[in-house]
Formats: structure tokens, C-alpha cells, sequence
């Protein structure tokens, strides 16, 4: 892997995405990520005068200390890692998997024990540091999407240094628009989904938070869902492959869900009260970002999709729901996926994948993948 690209990339994560300053203390988390990448953010941080501390995780450890985690062990294991957290500044996370189901044969009750006792070490990441996570490039990754390795490195480094200040204006007009609209409607195959947005904050993710980026989202009312949707994107979750999800809802509760594996699929939104209540709303629109590859980073950002998540709300746009469970579901609404259109307070927003409304068009595949 050629040098330069791995130092474009380190700039962008450390001098873009999380800004860091002089002094600054910098956490790099590296899952299954090679040394040279690693060494490229360390230097890119000491660069700007802040100091790099590293971890370092392998899929394969991870899966066998999940097996037969207990709580002693965990709750050991959390407050040591919080503690470290609370003294950092910003947190750089790139995740590599050689096989992205890993965990796929880790009981479920061991994933929702997991997943309950680190939740507090996220919670504290996300409100308390400057971060950002990406994916990195893996064989398995390549597989999944249907390339080389080769294919899919040029990819990834095409998507994961895009320029989203060119995005900013676009975004910006999105965001205001999102937060004076009450009511949305989403229509599709399969989709007739209706709720309500009024007065939860809209958040832009230009390429801050996670990488690659390219969404604005905000949450519904917690209560205000009411219809169904299918999604159309597979989705793997807790190292499980879920096909062709489709949710019911009534008042904000999912009340049937359907799947390939509707037994494992209920089951992760009965982990908790929040489970089956929606967390987040996102429309996303990065124009390099065109098919699903099982990856969520890269899947809930395909251009002309949006994503509706069982779970969690970010504290920045708050509906008050809280669980352990944050799962992004995507529909991708342009043609050749069916198609389908959005509807804020009435009025078509985008149809097929592509905005309507002048002041959105910027965001469209054709108009940004030029620029």
C-alpha cells in the first residue's frame, strides 16, 4: 500500500476530522489495521505537537474473550478503559475485519451482555471527545462488495479522502430545513412511513465523526412513527446477516419485524425498552458511495438513501430514547433500487434518490461527484 496515501489519510483523521491541537491527547484504536497506518496517524498526531496513546485489537480475541465474558470481567475491563478515555482529547478508531462475521457464533445473550456493560465507555466517548471511526480496507471487504483488493483499496481511498467542505453549503441547507419541518413522510416499495421531526436538532456529518461520511440526521418523535418500511440494503449486525428487514410500527413502537432471520432479528430488539423505538433519522448523499457492501459506515452513507435506527438517539439530536441497541437501517431510494420518495411537511424533498428543492441540489450524486 503506497505511503503517501496512508499519510493523506492520517492528515484528514487527525487534521480534518477531529482538528487536533497542541497538547491534545489522542487515542488510536486499531482493530485488525496494519502497523504502517498506525504509525502514520502517531506521526501525523506528534505532527501537530499532541501526544499519541495506541490499542490494539484482533477479531479473533475479541470473539473468544465474548464467549464466556462475565459481568466480574467486564465491568473490570470497562472501568479501566473509561478511565484512560476520561484523560483523552480526541479518539481515532479504524476497524479492520478479516472475516466480518466473527462474532456470528457468540450467543446472543453474551453480545447483549457485552454490549450493555461497554455501553458506558462509548456514551463518554461520544460526548466527551472529539472522535471519529472508519473501516479499514480488508479482503473480506473486498469479497463482500464484489471487487479485488486491489479495486477496493482505490475505492476506499477515494471515498475516505473526499473533500466534504465542498459538501458544507448543501448540508447546511438541509440541516435548516430539517429542523423547521415537522412532519415526514417516506414513500417506496414496501414503505409507507409517516412521523414527525418538530423541534429535535439536525446534525451534520461532513466528514467529523465517522469517515467515509455524508448525512444529515436527526431523530423522530419518539412516539410519532406510525406505517412500515423495508429495507432494501442487507445489514449485518452482531455478526449476524440480516436480508429484506421490514418493520411495522404503531405510536413509535416497532410491533412487527420481519427478515431472513426474524427469530435473531426480534430478538436484538427485545434486548431492551428502547430496542423497538427509533434513535436516529438520517438522509445521506456521498456520491462515491453508490451499493452496500455489509459495511455500515459505508452503507448508511449511498447516495439517495436514508436510514431509520432501532435504538439509541445521539445526545445532539435527542428524542429521549435510550437503549443498548443502535442498529442503521438503509433503504436506498434511487431507480435501479425501486425508488421512492421524501416528503417534509408535504412537499416532495427528493425523489428517486436525488433533492428536489434548488437550494439541496448541490447534494445530488451527478452535481457533487463532479465537482
Amino acid at each position: 500500500m503506497q505511503d503517501s496515501r496512508l499519510e493523506k489519510l492520517a492528515e484528514v483523521l487527525i487534521g480534518y476530522s477531529t482538528e487536533v491541537k497542541r497538547n491534545e491527547k489522542v487515542l488510536i484504536d486499531g482493530f485488525d489495521v496494519p502497523d504502517e497506518m498506525i504509525v502514520a496517524l502517531v506521526r501525523a498526531t506528534r505532527k501537530r505537537g499532541a501526544v499519541p496513546f495506541v490499542q490494539l485489537h484482533h477479531a479473533r480475541l475479541s470473539r473468544e474473550l465474548a464467549r464466556e465474558a462475565n459481568e466480574t470481567q467486564l465491568n473490570l475491563q470497562t472501568r479501566h478503559e473509561l478511565a484512560l478515555m476520561k484523560h483523552m482529547d480526541a479518539y481515532v478508531a479504524l476497524r479492520g475485519s478479516h472475516n466480518i462475521t466473527e462474532m456470528a457464533d457468540v450467543p446472543g445473550e453474551q453480545m447483549k451482555l457485552v454490549a450493555k456493560k461497554i455501553r458506558p465507555l462509548i456514551d463518554h466517548r461520544v460526548k466527551n471527545t472529539k472522535w471519529v471511526v472508519l473501516r479499514w480496507p480488508t479482503s473480506a471487504m473486498a469479497q463482500l462488495a464484489g471487487m479485488s483488493t486491489e479495486a477496493f483499496e482505490d475505492f476506499f481511498f477515494q471515498v475516505c479522502t473526499l473533500d466534504y467542505r465542498k459538501l458544507q453549503p448543501g448540508m447546511k441547507a438541509l440541516q435548516k430545513l430539517m429542523e423547521k419541518t415537522d412532519r415526514v413522510e417516506i414513500r417506496g416499495p414496501g414503505t409507507d412511513l409517516r412521523f414527525s421531526i418538530k423541534e429535535i436538532p439536525a446534525v451534520i456529518c461532513g466528514g467529523d465523526r465517522n469517515i467515509p461520511d455524508g448525512e444529515v440526521f436527526t431523530a423522530p418523535v419518539r412516539d410519532s412513527v406510525n406505517g412500515s418500511v423495508s429495507f432494501n440494503a442487507p445489514s449485518i449486525y452482531q455478526g449476524t446477516s440480516f436480508d429484506k428487514i421490514r418493520l411495522e410500527f404503531e405510536n413509535g413502537k416497532v410491533v412487527r419485524a420481519t427478515s431472513n432471520d426474524s427469530g435473531r432479528l426480534n430478538e436484538i430488539l427485545d434486548s431492551d425498552a428502547g430496542a423497538r423505538f427509533i434513535g436516529e433519522f438520517s438522509i445521506a448523499f456521498n456520491p462515491h458511495i453508490l451499493h452496500p457492501i455489509r459495511d455500515i459506515l459505508f452503507d448508511e452513507k449511498i447516495a439517495g438513501s436514508f436510514h431509520f435506527t432501532p435504538g439509541q438517539a445521539y445526545e445532539t439530536a435527542d428524542n429521549g430514547n435510550r437503549s443498548q441497541v443502535h442498529w442503521d437501517m438503509v433503504n436506498i431510494q434511487r431507480p435501479e433500487y425501486g425508488g421512492g420518495e421524501i416528503y417534509f411537511d408535504g412537499k416532495l424533498v427528493r425523489r428517486d434518490g436525488e433533492f428536489t428543492l434548488p437550494a439541496l441540489r448541490s447534494l445530488n450524486r451527478t452535481r457533487s461527484s463532479r465537482k
